[in-house]
């Protein structure tokens, strides 16, 4: 059985989603099997890891179907689950997936607009809970920079959020961008990604402990 079903969601574009379930999985594999699985129409993760020149590392599954199903038995096969959701609050595979997950985390950029757009974030995490009362959810700052006062005042901003925000975060760094041009994630660049290999190391410590 999957120690943890992860989520990524957010109903805005651009946050970081892709990028946060990718490389979270990534990262997750190292530590036990892992399975990444495409839930967005768009197919984002799905052309990122398909761009990679050597063999896959993570195996990829495009949700269809039945979703509740087949995030069932991808559960009994594996010990983390990771899916890249589609940008909505609504709809039959949302639902499916929210009612599997253990774990739904929100990835928000510094931006008031971003903030104001993870509003619905709370409302869609209320009403999963409906059905799936253990359903945990968490806030991850992403893009941030810490000589930013933007970025500063983003924490303060969120604590007025019903929902917890990750004390780790994604730091706004190249190497995020050169990982998806060259289909790998950030522990496939060596070196070059030391500083944002630690920004998701720090993260799947804190979520591993809740």
């Amino acid at each position: 059985m999957a120690d943890r079903i992860i989520a990524i969601i957010n109903q805005k574009g651009g946050t970081g989603k892709t990028t946060l379930a990718l490389n979270l999985a990534a990262g997750l594999v190292l530590r036990g099997s892992t399975h990444l699985v495409d839930a967005d129409p768009q197919r984002s993760v799905s052309q990122w890891v398909g761009m990679g020149a050597g063999p896959a590392v993570l195996p990829l599954a495009v949700l269809g179907g039945d979703p509740v199903a087949t995030l069932a038995k991808l559960a009994r096969n594996h010990r983390y689950v990771v899916v890249d959701c589609p940008p909505a609050v609504q709809g039959p595979v949302i639902d499916a997936v929210m009612a599997s997950a253990n774990l739904v985390l929100i990835p928000v950029l510094p931006s008031p607009l971003d903030l104001w757009a993870s509003v619905d974030m709370g409302a869609l995490v209320s009403r999963a809970r409906q059905k799936n009362p253990a359903l945990q959810a968490r806030l991850v700052l992403n893009q941030m920079e810490t000589r930013n006062t933007l970025s500063r005042a983003m924490r303060e901003a969120v604590a007025a959020f019903d929902m917890p925000v990750l004390d780790a975060d994604m730091q706004r760094r190249a190497a995020y961008r050169s990982a998806a041009v060259e289909g790998t994630s950030v522990y496939g660049l060596g070196k070059r990604a030391q500083t944002a290999v630690a920004d998701i190391e720090a993260i799947i410590e804190e979520v591993l402990c809740l």
